[in-house]
């Protein structure tokens, strides 16, 4: 059981997604880890391998079985608890419904922005005593996002299956767990948003807060209920266009894993720095110890 931040003696990156992610040829010393956090449990164990000089850790976001719905995620608890593994990156995979004609079902999106329909999620590691305010104009990481791409370009060429990468894209987050209706899909789409989906927000906020780039691969699953000469959503459709796409998404990660994070800076890792409107003074020790992993030292 980790109950606090670990040293990292290497990079370390953490992978958030489906069951199976982690079935990557190569992985080593694999085992599985369980953390307490300030903030709860998070979905389920850590299961944390090496590949080459590179440590994945991954979490069932769903947890294993899939038995968390997306709006009862404790996405706190599951972002902090990659920060307590050590690791310095948060990868997303997520299936996602396609909301332009051009993304095809088993395509790859690259999200760059997000636009935020949930509600009653627990969004920040701040409040109970603290206030902070985070940037978070660019939700997701640049170096994490142009690394991500070449290894998805790469994958998907050497699979073969067609689909296509795309390199940016806004992902709409409802709150689910239903699928939209067809005024909302509809209405959704004249937003010029370009995939919908139920959980990377808060997942990205707090990634930000937490000082983890974070960058999402998106797998389109399905044209959601707008695209009139195409059946409507189903959990059938979804899993069996997911189960094409896993192969490719691991190589995706596995790709990733081996290639240097690009150069340049992003701000990801200092973005609390100045983002905390509260007197130091007036923090409270139980807040100063929940907080410990994401202010630092005073």
């Amino acid at each position: 059981m980790v109950h606090g931040a670990t040293v990292a003696k290497r990079e370390t990156i953490g992978v958030i997604g489906g069951s199976g992610l982690y079935e990557i040829e190569g992985l080593a010393d694999v085992r599985r880890v369980a953390v307490d956090t300030p903030f709860g449990s998070p979905s389920d164990e850590y299961l944390v391998g090496t590949l080459g000089d590179v440590e994945l850790a991954f979490l069932p976001r769903h947890g294993r079985g899939h038995r968390v719905a997306p709006h009862e995620i404790n996405y706190r608890a599951n972002l902090l608890g990659f920060k307590q593994l050590g690791a310095q990156s948060v990868v997303s995979i997520s299936a996602v419904g396609s909301m332009k004609e051009d993304i095809r079902p088993g395509d790859l999106v690259l999200v760059d922005q997000f636009f935020d329909r949930t509600w009653g999620r627990a969004s920040t590691f701040f409040g109970d005593g603290v206030v902070g305010h985070i940037p978070f104009a660019d939700p997701v990481c640049a170096r994490l996002h142009a690394r991500l791409h070449d290894a998805a370009r790469a994958a998907v060429a050497a699979a073969g299956t067609g689909a296509r990468v795309h390199a940016a894209g806004t992902y709409l987050v409802i709150n689910g767990p239903q699928f939209s209706t067809r005024a909302e899909s509809r209405i959704f789409r004249s937003w010029g948003v370009d995939v919908i989906g139920m959980t990377n927000l808060p997942e990205a906020r707090l990634a930000r807060e937490a000082g983890l780039h974070y960058a999402t691969v998106a797998l389109a699953t399905d044209y959601d209920c707008w695209h009139d000469s195409e059946e409507d959503v189903s959990v059938q459709a979804v899993l069996a266009v997911l189960r094409q796409n896993v192969a490719t998404a691991r190589d995706v990660v596995a790709r990733a894993a081996r290639a240097a994070m690009p150069a340049g800076a992003c701000g990801c890792v200092d973005a609390v720095a100045h983002a905390v409107m509260t007197d130091a003074s007036l923090i409270a020790p139980a807040a100063r110890a929940r907080l410990a992993l994401i202010l630092g030292s005073p």
